[in-house]
């Protein structure tokens, strides 16, 4: 579900508590295409709408992170412009991974999301707070999460995501305002 009026209010319940969101990459925050250069360098394609969402997340006082199972300059260098903070790649055993992010943070799993699009993400998908996914998500993901964005992988999926959360926690008019604010 995606819409605010479709949603359940489970889902708006869960995402309006959250204070840490946790974001895979391929498949998330990438349509999930590898691309190789010449020399085998992998390429991807990020999304400035999508890093506006994070951004607006952040600006809103929640946390961003970053768990992934490859590992990737490329990450490394979207994940710095937009100053998330923790940033963690090649993790095979990603709940592991998010349990010990939430104890250096201090934060319960419901006050934590992750959004992810395959069976490796079920761990942390069935344990966190709020769960999200993408539309080309597996069956199996999709029909365990609590909200599917609308949008693709890499083209809006993650930005739709950033302003349901914004929305459940009555932050939305906020953040638009600000820039309503700036153009006068």
């Amino acid at each position: 579900m995606n819409a605010m009026s479709s949603t359940s209010l489970t889902a708006i319940e869960k995402a309006a508590r959250l204070k840490l969101m946790v974001f895979d990459v391929d498949g998330v925050m990438t349509d999930g295409s590898l691309w190789f250069n010449e020399s085998g360098e992998v390429l991807k394609r990020f999304n400035v709408l999508d890093g506006h969402g994070i951004k607006l997340l952040q600006e809103a006082g929640i946390c961003t992170a970053i768990v992934s199972g490859r590992c990737s300059d490329a990450v490394r260098h979207r994940a710095a412009e937009l100053n998330i903070p923790h940033v963690y790649q090649g993790i095979a055993e990603k709940l592991s991974c998010f349990d010990a992010l939430l104890l250096q943070l201090g934060l319960q799993r419901n006050e934590a999301g992750f959004m992810g699009d395959d069976l490796i993400d079920l761990a942390i998908l069935s344990r966190c707070g709020f769960s999200a996914s993408v539309l080309e998500a597996p069956e199996a993901v999709r029909s365990r999460v609590d909200w599917v964005a609308s949008r693709p992988a890499g083209s809006g999926a993650v930005r739709e995501v950033c302003d349901f959360i914004l929305q459940a926690q009555k932050l939305l008019d906020t953040a638009i305002s600000t820039y309503i604010g700036k153009a006068l």
